[in-house]
């Protein structure tokens, strides 16, 4: 039975939305049923026979991340250290931790932790800095964003969610930590909470097409293809040559048995981004549009 992939927008996300990175593969498949057509999407499904389409999951980058817990030349330092010498900014975090380093060396600490492969310890160390930490709200919001990202890595969306409101609480009109939450929610199935906080996002930001896309998804995930439709359609026009939106709309028009135009759109997406998670999905769905109903 072919299985249609779709970019899910789950990115940790690094202070501005520009600066994120794509750092877990997209789970959600769309299963058609033989018989009526019938449909239905599910995230990280546990059934043993159902296929899912991954992407490679990327190495983790650590971009200097503003607004900053402290100040000073140490802690630029060392936060530039991170994305290269994960192991040289631990030494260099340690050894100023010991004199006094304070709130920053503790930060590039458990960034430089994640780096070298340990996101849970370092989700554990971001929100101990973030709960006690004098600094102001919207960069302890950005500490507490960082946690949630590194508990996804960690594969604890539960604990995602958890570090992702408490960002909330300090910077509620934030459109880039409602579109952080709604990612988490996302890979949790609670798609109607992502929609509320995507159409938040989208009252104070109505620009961002990446909150549209999301939102999309969501919408189709809920089986509601009129509000999904919209949503993508509005972001294809503010950004024509958006791959993630293709892929979705390739997605929905395959649901109204639109074979050509889907096969159009993943092409599209295909060429636009070659190299892109979206790229890989739309290939993968190419593929299986080419088996076709007669070889299920």
């Amino acid at each position: 039975m072919p299985v249609f992939a779709a970019a899910v927008p789950a990115e940790l996300k690094w202070g501005a939305m520009n600066q994120r990175a794509a750092l877990i593969g997209a789970g959600a498949l769309l299963v058609l049923a033989a018989g009526g057509g019938a449909a239905w999407w599910t995230l990280f499904p546990s059934s043993p026979d159902t296929e899912i389409a991954e992407t490679d999951e990327a190495q983790l980058p650590i971009p200097p991340v503003p607004p900053r817990i402290a100040e000073g030349d140490q802690y630029e330092s060392c936060l530039a250290m991170v994305p290269n010498d994960p192991a040289g900014a631990q030494s260099f975090a340690q050894g100023w931790q010991a004199t006094g380093g304070g709130e920053g060396a503790a930060h590039c600490l458990a960034l430089a932790r994640i780096g070298l492969g340990n996101p849970a310890e370092g989700a554990r160390m971001l929100l101990q800095l973030a709960d006690s930490s004098h600094g102001a709200a919207v960069a302890r919001a950005t500490v507490y964003e960082q946690a949630s990202d590194a508990w996804m890595m960690a594969d604890e969306p539960d604990r995602a969610l958890q570090a992702a409101t408490l960002a909330l609480t300090l910077s509620p009109d934030d459109p880039d930590l409602l579109i952080d939450r709604a990612a988490t929610a996302t890979t949790l199935q609670k798609f109607q909470m992502a929609i509320d906080d995507l159409t938040r996002a989208l009252g104070i930001d109505g620009t961002r097409s990446d909150a549209l896309v999301m939102r999309g998804a969501a919408w189709r995930r809920l089986n509601r293809l009129d509000l999904a439709q919209a949503d993508i359609e509005r972001a294809l026009e503010m950004d024509p040559d958006n791959p993630e939106a293709l892929l979705e709309r390739g997605i929905l028009r395959q649901r109204h048995n639109d074979r050509a135009g889907a096969r159009k759109d993943w092409e599209k997406a295909i060429s636009l981004a070659p190299d892109s998670s979206a790229a890989d999905l739309a290939q993968q769905n190419i593929a299986l549009l080419d088996v076709g109903p007669d070889r299920r």
